[in-house]
């Protein structure tokens, strides 16, 4: 994977039905061939994925360089702790998820909204936000 030419999956891809997961998976891979580029793997974004998960950046790193076949069992052992109902309700919340206010976090949120498209004050949320950085469509949402 080579984030210095491509972008990782977005947000919203699901990975063995959990938003995130393959998005973290392309960084990490970025991160073990020194092709992570403009990116961070265990950002903010992926350490809430990995709390929710029960692990760390270093234990999902090391099951990514052991290849695909054990990024799967990993992540199934990890996720067969969850039922379908977290799962859903972590993949609804974390689609939802937008800078706190009044926060730096916000302040590098209204930012690179501003820089990568002004005219869109209808993206509230960190996936949506992402998704219009690396040209992915992002359907006008009403004001709330």
């Amino acid at each position: 994977m080579d984030l210095t030419k491509t972008y990782p999956r977005s947000v919203r891809e699901k990975y063995q039905g959990l938003v995130q997961l393959g998005r973290t998976i392309d960084k990490g891979k970025a991160e073990l061939a020194g092709t992570l580029g403009e990116y961070r793997y265990d950002c903010p974004m992926d350490q809430h994925l990995f709390e929710y998960l029960g692990t760390n950046g270093n234990e999902f790193l090391d099951a990514i360089k052991k290849g695909d076949a054990a990024i799967e069992s990993f992540v199934k052992s990890l996720l067969a702790k969850k039922t379908p109902a977290e799962i859903e309700e972590f993949n609804r919340e974390w689609l939802d998820h937008g800078p706190a206010p009044g926060s730096d976090g916000e302040k590098y949120f209204l930012n690179l909204r501003n820089e990568v498209a002004p005219d869109r004050t209808d993206v509230k949320s960190w996936p949506d936000l992402l998704d219009l950085d690396e040209k992915r469509p992002v359907p006008q949402r009403a004001h709330a």
